[in-house]
């Protein structure tokens, strides 16, 4: 069972990743139906399968980019820092800088008081209001080449409150780009790829600790519950279904608004509160 458990894990974990309703806050969900809380490790060890797929389905853009970003140091290179792919690149660093600091020092937060329900509930339905209301109210006029500094960071820091499961790491970076009047898919691309250092970073992290027997599960090479190789095919899954999610939303964005997922995020908070009021789950 533990394998099966871990293959609907990933395939949760590659269907909301992207998606702006949190992965976090649907495996912290579906291990209450399993009888157990996946864990922090677990939902950063299969986030790597999800980033991979981002770094496939955008291999073109980010070799570009790097390759950009290291040539312009060279003397006589002709790429000035003020190129859009060197820009974009330093847009990444900075927007990295703030869940790199807040996710190593708030260990214990993440692991603990961060994975209550009725915090997920709240932030569920919170931040898909604000989603909602940015998707709306935002001018979606600005283009990713139009991309400041100071907006970068804005971003960043809103993808340091994804550290709490609920609040959706594509929902809370894409939200502040509408609010700060990016287009759709100029909003979605800059989070998908701002996401990718700080989620390979954790998930590597997370894998090294659990080998060492640091991870949720203590002594052992085990991610609790599952051992490593049931982690594997989760992280395998989460892969496969993610860059086909990706694929998806992208197309979407071209014509279509975020009001099903602010809808859905409202509804599932909704009914958590619920469960939890009746006793059915239980916040930790």
């Amino acid at each position: 069972m533990s394998f099966i458990e871990a293959a609907i894990l990933g395939l949760i974990q590659g269907l909301t990743e992207f998606l702006p309703i949190s992965s976090s806050a649907h495996l912290r969900i579906a291990g209450e139906f399993f009888g157990h809380d996946p864990g922090a490790t677990f939902t950063a060890i299969t986030q790597i399968g999800t980033e991979v797929a981002v770094v496939l389905y955008f291999w073109k853009d980010i070799v570009r980019i790097v390759g950009r970003w290291f040539r312009h140091f060279a003397p006589g290179s002709g790429i000035r820092r003020g190129d859009p792919d060197v820009r974009l690149a330093w847009l990444i660093i900075i927007g990295t800088i703030p869940i790199g600091l807040v996710g190593y020092l708030a260990q214990a937060e993440i692991r603990g008081v961060f994975r209550s329900l009725w915090l997920v509930a709240t932030v569920l339905i919170v931040f898909g209001l604000l989603l909602g209301i940015a998707d709306w109210l935002g001018h979606r006029r600005r283009e990713l080449d139009h991309m400041t500094y100071p907006h970068g960071l804005l971003i960043g820091l809103a993808q340091m409150l994804a550290l709490v499961p609920g609040v959706s790491r594509s929902g809370a970076t894409t939200a502040t780009g509408l609010a700060l009047g990016y287009t759709r898919p100029a909003a979605a691309r800059f989070a998908f790829l701002l996401a990718i250092p700080a989620v390979l970073g954790s998930g590597v992290y997370e894998l090294v600790n659990a080998l060492r027997g640091k991870g949720d599960a203590g002594a052992g090479a085990v991610v609790m519950p599952f051992g490593l190789a049931e982690t594997a095919l989760a992280t395998i899954v989460a892969f496969v279904v993610g860059y086909a999610v990706i694929a998806f939303l992208m197309r979407w964005l071209q014509t279509r608004s975020f009001l099903p997922f602010v809808v859905y995020r409202v509804l599932l908070g909704g009914v958590i509160m619920v469960l939890l009021a009746t006793n059915v789950l239980q916040p930790y």
